[in-house]
C-alpha cells in the first residue's frame, strides 16, 4: 500500500475513533444527565434504599402547619417526624427505610431535592448531581377539619370509618381521613428490624390500618347511590315533581324476591303506587330506585350516569396517587341492576367518589378532578408548581343540578335525614348497606353545607350497627371544623 493510502487509513481510523468517543460521551452525559432519576427509581434497583437517612428532606405542611418533616438526629443522618401521624397518615404516608406512600412517595424528588424544577437547568449541575435542599409541599388539607373528622370516626364505634370533603368548584380535598389507623413515626424509625417489627405488626392486622379507607377500599354504598340513579333519571327528563313508580315492594324480570321498602317506611309515602321523585328520595323509597335500575331509564342510563360522575376508573389525586375503581354492574339483567342501585349487590364506591358526587351537584353539574396539593415550593420559598385544576366533565346541566339539590335539601327538611335540621348541614342523602352475615352495617351520609351555601361538599362511612343518619352528625362535624 502507498504511503498516501496508509495515511488515509489512519485518517478514517482517527475520525471514527473520535466519532466513537463523542458517541459515548454523548451516551454518558445522556444517562447521567437526564435518565439518572428514571435509572434510580427503578423498582429493580436496590440502591435506592441505601443511605435513605442521609437526607434532610422538605416538609409536608397543612394550613401552614408542618405535618411531616426531617430531623437531624447524627452527622448528616436524619429521622423523619409525623406530627399526629394517625390523624395525617392519610395524606402523609410514611417514608421508611424499605418504601414510601402517599405525598411521601408521589411528591419524593421535590421533598428529597432532586426534582430539576427545584435547581438550575445547567447541564453540569445536572452531570454533577449538585445537591439542592429539600422543598416543601403545601397540602389543600384544612388541618382543623382533618381533626374534627378523625376524632369523630375513631369516637362513632366503627370498625372501619372514612370521611372526605370537597371544595366542590375547585376540587380542592379538604379532609381526607380514615380510620382505623396508624403512626407513621413507628416505620420511620432508622433501625430495620425496629421498622420491619412495626410493619409486620400493622400488616397482620385485618383491618388492614396502612390502607386509607377514604382512597383505597371500597363500599357498598346504600342509598347514597340513589343520587346517581335519581340524576339518571333527570338525564332522561325527569323532574323532581315528575311522578316516579313507587309500592310496598317491586319484583324485577327475573329475581327470586321482591325488593322492599325499608320496615319503617310501611303505613308512609313510599306506600303509594306513585309520589313525586323528590318524595321519593327524600324518603328514600328502595322501590322507585329499584324501578329505575331495571326499568327506566335502565341500566344503561344509570351505568352511563354513574360513569360521568367518575365510577369505573381510578380517580388521580396526585401524581401516581389514584382511588380504588368503583362500580355500578353493567348487566343485562334486571334484577342485579335493581339491586344495585340502591346501592347493594354488586355496586361499590370510594368515599372519595361518594363526595365527588355531592360536590358535581353542588357544582352545577361539573366534575371537577380532586387534588391533594396547593402547591409545591423550593427551600428558598419560590413556588414552583401551583395546584392544578380540571374539569372531569359535566355530569348533569345546572338546571338539573339544581334540582337535585332541592332532593337532597328535602332529605333534611322532610326524610330520613330530618335530625339534622338546625345543623350546618344544608342537604344530604343518607345511605344504610346491609352486610350479610355480620352485625354491622355500612352507614353512609354525603351532603353539602353550610347550610344553603354549599361551599362544601362531604362524604362519611361508618361500619357499625345502625342507620346512614347516624353518620350524619359527623358531616356536621366536619362542615362546621371547615368554617360552617
Amino acid at each position: 500500500m502507498s504511503s498516501g493510502g496508509t495515511n488515509r487509513a489512519l485518517r478514517w481510523t482517527w475520525v471514527i475513533t473520535l466519532l466513537m468517543v463523542l458517541a459515548l460521551m454523548a451516551n454518558v452525559t445522556y444517562v447521567q444527565g437526564f435518565e439518572a432519576q428514571s435509572l434510580r427509581d427503578d423498582p429493580q434497583n436496590t440502591r435506592q434504599y441505601s443511605n435513605r437517612d442521609a437526607i434532610a428532606r422538605g416538609p409536608i405542611v397543612a394550613g401552614g402547619e408542618r405535618i411531616a418533616w426531617s430531623d437531624a438526629v447524627a452527622k448528616n443522618k436524619y429521622q423523619r417526624r409525623y406530627k399526629d401521624s394517625e390523624t395525617f397518615s392519610p395524606i402523609t404516608g410514611y417514608f421508611s427505610m424499605f418504601s414510601q406512600t402517599q405525598l411521601e412517595s408521589s411528591e419524593n424528588h421535590v421533598l428529597d431535592g432532586s426534582d430539576p424544577r427545584l435547581k438550575t437547568t445547567s447541564l453540569m449541575d445536572r452531570i454533577l448531581g449538585r445537591k439542592v435542599p429539600g422543598g416543601t409541599v403545601e397540602t389543600t388539607i384544612n388541618p382543623r377539619a382533618q381533626r374534627a373528622a378523625y376524632q369523630a370516626l375513631a369516637g362513632s364505634g366503627g370498625r372501619r370509618a372514612a370521611a372526605v370533603a370537597l371544595d366542590p368548584r375547585t376540587g380542592a380535598i379538604l379532609v381526607m381521613a380514615s380510620y382505623p389507623s396508624y403512626d407513621a413515626n413507628q416505620v420511620a424509625v432508622p433501625n430495620a428490624k425496629q421498622a420491619q417489627a412495626a410493619f409486620d405488626r400493622l400488616n397482620k392486622d385485618a383491618s388492614k390500618p396502612l390502607l386509607s379507607k377514604a382512597t383505597g377500599e371500597v363500599f357498598p354504598p346504600g342509598s347514597t347511590f340513589k343520587t346517581v340513579v335519581a340524576s339518571s333519571a333527570m338525564a332522561a327528563g325527569t323532574t323532581k315533581d315528575t311522578s316516579v313508580p313507587a309500592g310496598r315492594s317491586y319484583k324485577p324480570r327475573g329475581a327470586g324476591q321482591p325488593i322492599n321498602n325499608d320496615a319503617g317506611d310501611i303505613g308512609g309515602e313510599c306506600d303509594n303506587a306513585s309520589i313525586p321523585l323528590i318524595t321519593a328520595y327524600a324518603q328514600s323509597c328502595n322501590t322507585t330506585f329499584a324501578y329505575m335500575g331495571a326499568e327506566r331509564p335502565g341500566n344503561g342510563g344509570v351505568s352511563d350516569q354513574a360513569a360521568r360522575f367518575g365510577f369505573y376508573k381510578k380517580i388521580e389525586y396526585d401524581k401516581g396517587l389514584s382511588s380504588a375503581v368503583s362500580s355500578f354492574p353493567k348487566t343485562g339483567q334486571p334484577s342485579l341492576s335493581a339491586l344495585g342501585s340502591i346501592g347493594q349487590g354488586s355496586t361499590i364506591a370510594t368515599p372519595l367518589q361518594m363526595a365527588m358526587v355531592a360536590a358535581a351537584v353542588v357544582n352545577d353539574g361539573k366534575v371537577m378532578r380532586p387534588y391533594l396539593v396547593a402547591r409545591l415550593r423550593g427551600a428558598d420559598g419560590t413556588v414552583v408548581q401551583g395546584a392544578t385544576r380540571q374539569s372531569l366533565g359535566q355530569a348533569l346541566n345546572a338546571d338539573q343540578a339544581g334540582q337535585m339539590r332541592d332532593l337532597m335539601r328535602e332529605v333534611v327538611k322532610s326524610g330520613t335525614g330530618k335530625s339534622l335540621q338546625g345543623s350546618s348541614v344544608g342537604g344530604g342523602k343518607t345511605g344504610t348497606a346491609d352486610i350479610e352475615g355480620v352485625s354491622y352495617n355500612d352507614r353512609w351520609f354525603i351532603g353539602f353545607g353550610p347550610g344553603s351555601s354549599a361551599r362544601y361538599a362531604v362524604a362519611v362511612m361508618t361500619e357499625a350497627p345502625g342507620y346512614g343518619i347516624e353518620s350524619g352528625p359527623i358531616a356536621a362535624k366536619i362542615i362546621d371544623a371547615l368554617g360552617g
